[in-house]
């Protein structure tokens, strides 16, 4: 052997029993730190944002700050596990990008929770037989999943954290090749997400929208004439071939998630909050609405209107804004636009996702 070659694996070798030594004594502090909240909640939002930002802005390379926040995370994970195993809901079954969003957030270490759909993973919650819930708010394609904005109104929960995870669309079968595919499974997000690459690649099957692109797994593994779109751990899972790996139309296609507890983080010195609010019937009232966070100089990432339930040509507003409930500008202008309007409910803060 090379004796320069020979040289860097001892290297490597010493590195790693270095990296293993400071892992553990990472975790044995974490245990003591769980031993002195003394009952305290387990999981911090808002430390660990403030742990993995600090990685990615110190990190030299030459590995991504991705990657970095990856490793930490599977380590925060497992140092958590040692205290307490957390329970996170999510849209299920196994192999759906909602899975993969927990894994992202929360680490393998957790134990993930497969709901038939999303009033589910609100429900697993808010009865305490899951600790949080991950759940899709919306699409950088598509936009806003209604039915998270319908239930989130009326749910006691609130929002802790988010997770943005980049989508991208793999078509799979049984066999491979895209000779002879008559149908192709997907959830609606995916059908909408892939609608011209199917329309120039697969122009004469048909599109059949199921409740999860693993649901469509399951079925395109049990026909052969029929393919799915979905991830590609679904392809693992299902016995599938991946055919394309990428047919999203949307190179930045992203889904945004939200992390549901039972109350909000804490400030990490780069958040969101997340409100609703009803105006009342009047000329100028929506404009009105806004004006606060206006004047106090608080910028808008997200203005989404859906219909009130229950009210007919009524109509409900949500604002995602930068700035967390407890700095003064924001919770200034919080007050003032409680005072002018129908209804309002800050549905949270947390930190903002770093990526």
């Amino acid at each position: 052997m090379d004796e320069a070659l020979k040289a860097l694996r001892v290297r490597i070798d010493s590195i790693d029993d270095t990296i293993l030594q400071l892992v553990s004594e990472r975790a044995r502090i974490a245990q003591q730190v769980g031993h002195a909240k003394k009952g305290e909640k387990i999981y911090r939002p808002e430390r660990e944002a403030q742990i993995v930002r600090r990685l990615r802005e110190v990190n030299p390379g030459p590995l991504s700050g991705d990657v970095i926040e990856r490793l930490i995370r599977e380590v925060i994970s497992a140092c958590r596990a040692l205290e307490q195993s957390l329970r996170i809901a999510y849209l299920g079954p196994a192999g759906t990008f909602s899975q993969q969003a927990v894994h992202k957030h929360f680490g393998h270490e957790a134990e993930a929770l497969a709901e038939a759909d999303i009033d589910a993973c609100f429900h697993a919650v808010e009865t305490g037989r899951a600790d949080f819930a991950v759940v899709p708010v919306e699409n950088s394609t598509e936009g806003a999943i209604a039915r998270t904005l319908d239930l989130i109104v009326a749910s006691p929960l609130k929002i802790c954290s988010e997770v943005m995870l980049p989508i991208h669309q793999a078509l799979m079968r049984k066999h491979a090749g895209m000779e002879g595919i008559q149908r192709v499974y997907g959830h609606a997000q995916s059908l909408a997400q892939c609608q011209k690459w199917l329309g120039r690649h697969l122009p004469n099957a048909e599109r059949v929208s199921v409740v999860s692109n693993s649901d469509g797994a399951r079925r395109a593994a049990a026909e052969p004439d029929a393919a799915t779109l979905g991830s590609a751990s679904a392809a693992e899972l299902y016995g599938l071939s991946v055919i394309e790996a990428r047919v999203e139309d949307e190179v930045g296609n992203t889904t945004r998630f939200l992390v549901l507890g039972k109350s909000d983080a804490a400030p990490s010195g780069r958040d969101k909050t997340s409100l609703v609010m009803g105006a009342h019937n009047q000329p100028g009232a929506v404009v009105k609405l806004l004006q606060p966070l206006a004047e106090a100089g608080i910028s808008m990432s997200k203005l989404e209107s859906r219909p009130a339930r229950g009210s007919n040509w009524e109509y409900l507003f949500f604002v995602v804004c930068n700035g967390h409930r407890e700095d003064p500008e924001l919770a200034a202008a919080l007050r003032e636009i409680e005072a002018r309007a129908a209804f309002l409910k800050v549905l949270g803060s947390y930190p903002a996702a770093t990526s």
